[in-house]
């Protein structure tokens, strides 16, 4: 009797682990079902960055001073300041680019200790919106604005005053804030063969000149408003209407050397179009020796016909500017 008890304990064991195993092999089967059938879950997609934006400031310092110096010479610091700050949005064939570069400079000299003189003065601020032609095409249409002007008075010469008490008078005004700024509103296409290479035709161009200061007007070509026995009277804005032509190229040299330059060429329709024209020319080569240190070499040339310098119009501006910056930049790049 007690081994037939064992028997039937045995037996019933044996079929609550055969049931237990069925139902643990049903639940696997259902899991690898359900896990067969349920939906792919897809990878998160980033978000697309439609804006890149860059700030670079550079400042340069250079200082000389002279102690029982036999060759002579005078006491000088040299201090200037650069900003170059961009943004640019894209998204699909529309792309927005703006730029502004803002520069200043001046030098102390102790032969005339009680003014500034300024080395470098610019506000260049450009602005472009563009829209591809086709989806793969190198050609844009675009609108496209920039601005140029400068900071604070620009003067000829420095003179001391008739007292003789070493204290020293600016004379000969040559420019000022707004006076002249230059307007440019441009319509156009682009050809854009490769990102550092563009060139910008605008068949439709209005050129607006400023000048807010009066004795400056006759010099930068302001048009003559009346005339009398005693006085010229010049308007404080010119408006041209005309074409224009804006090629950038920005490359690297090689790891160390950069090279960016910018011609701009106007001609005014309703003034001897084709044969008086309006030339920029902006040049840059940059030699970056340390991560932030780098020495900068800028020259601007500017032709317009109907500006006078010295009582003479036609005449080629050149202007250089050799710099050893501090450069920090901040940049959110795609």
């Amino acid at each position: 009797m007690k081994r037939l008890f064992v028997i039937l304990a045995a037996l019933a064991a044996y079929c609550a682990s055969a049931f237990a195993q069925e139902d643990a092999q049903k639940a696997i089967a259902e899991a690898a079902a359900e896990f067969a059938n349920a939906p792919e879950e897809k990878a998160a997609v980033a978000k697309p960055k439609r804006w890149t934006t860059s700030f670079a400031l550079d400042l340069g310092l250079n200082q000389t001073s002279l102690r029982n110096w036999a060759a002579g010479g005078y006491d000088n610091l040299n201090l200037s300041a650069g900003l170059d700050a961009q943004a640019g949005y894209a998204k699909n064939l529309f792309a927005w680019n703006n730029r502004l570069q803002l520069q200043y400079g001046f030098f102390w000299a102790a032969d005339k200790i009680n003014i500034l003189q300024k080395s470098n003065d610019r506000i260049y601020l450009e602005s472009k919106l563009s829209f591809k032609t086709a989806k793969d095409s190198k050609w844009n249409w675009t609108a496209s604005y920039d601005f140029r002007s400068q900071f604070t008075d620009t003067w000829g010469k420095y003179v001391e005053n008739e007292a003789g008490s070493g204290i020293w008078e600016p004379t000969n005004l040559k420019s000022s804030f707004l006076s002249p700024a230059y307007n440019n509103l441009a319509l156009g296409i682009e050809w854009k063969p490769a990102d550092w290479f563009d060139v910008n035709i605008s068949p439709l161009t209005g050129s607006l000149t400023i000048c807010k200061v009066e004795e400056l007007r006759k010099s930068y070509g302001m048009p003559q408003i009346s005339a009398t026995d005693e006085a010229v009277i010049y308007s404080n804005l010119l408006f041209q209407f005309g074409a224009s032509i804006k090629t950038n190229a920005k490359f690297a040299i090689n790891d160390a050397f950069f090279y960016e330059t910018q011609l701009v060429l106007f001609t005014d329709y309703l003034n001897r179009p084709f044969l008086q024209n309006r030339v920029n020319w902006d040049n840059k080569l940059t030699w970056n020796i340390a991560k932030f240190f780098k020495i900068g070499f800028s020259t601007w040339l500017i032709y317009d016909p109907i500006v006078e310098i010295d009582g003479v119009t036609s005449k080629i501006q050149v202007k250089d500017f050799l710099a050893f910056n501090f450069t920090y930049t901040i940049s959110n790049k795609k």
